[in-house]
């Protein structure tokens, strides 16, 4: 693919299946389940951590090789076995479906890549070299998980608030779209990590004395 369209996917109680129940799967299948997708697994043998997936009643297993009917009704398809014959088959069956087929290893044999995730509440920050370097992207991940801590967490949860306080209060739209950016200002993000406890009520303060102020 010379160029990809990125888009964020809600797959929750989507059908998937993963193809494979090692190491590699285990990933795959895990984040399929941050997404609330509806997950089947295929495979002879599963990891422990899959077998604790299973016992919970969070995915379904199929113990046994890989038929073509596995694929079916499955909105996206993921071959993460250890055999490329076993790879190319599941990858030539979704195609002619119609899936979406992602192949662990052979972005030949994927139309969508699975980028690196870095997720901070309902920040969520993928990063994507379309498979030409998945330790530049493992690089990067780690570079804006240190860049982006935990604080964004509480950030949005307020900003999300504070926005529908703003909007229920204040009638004139360059206004509230002045303080909405005003309120992504780097000292709120600070405060967010210094002052957890106490940022919310001052952040109402501050719009409240905002809103009484001429643009």
């Amino acid at each position: 693919m010379e160029s990809i369209y990125p888009m964020m996917v809600d797959l929750t109680s989507r059908r998937c299946l993963v193809v494979g129940g090692g190491k590699v799967a285990t990933r795959k299948i895990k984040g399929l389940l941050e997404a609330n997708a509806e997950i089947l697994v295929v495979s002879p043998t599963v990891t422990k951590q899959i077998c604790s997936w299973i016992k919970d009643g969070k995915i379904h297993w199929r113990s046994g090789l890989y038929q073509k009917e596995d694929g079916e009704n499955c909105f996206i398809v993921v071959a993460a076995t250890d055999d490329p014959v076993v790879n190319h088959q599941v990858y030539l069956d979704a195609k002619e479906r119609g899936q979406w087929i992602n192949v662990v290893d052979q972005p030949a044999y994927c139309n969508f890549h699975v980028p690196s995730i870095v997720r901070r509440g309902k920040l969520t920050l993928a990063i994507s070299t379309q498979g030409a370097s998945p330790s530049l992207t493992k690089q990067i991940g780690k570079e804006l998980s240190n860049l982006y801590g935990e604080e964004y967490v509480l950030f949005l949860s307020i900003a999300e608030e504070m926005r529908k306080y703003i909007q229920d209060r204040v009638p004139d739209r360059n206004k509230r779209e002045a303080l909405f950016r005003q309120m992504v200002h780097a000292d709120w993000i600070d405060a967010c990590r210094t002052r957890p406890d106490h940022v919310r009520a001052e952040m109402v303060q501050w719009i409240d004395e905002m809103i009484q102020k001429p643009l």
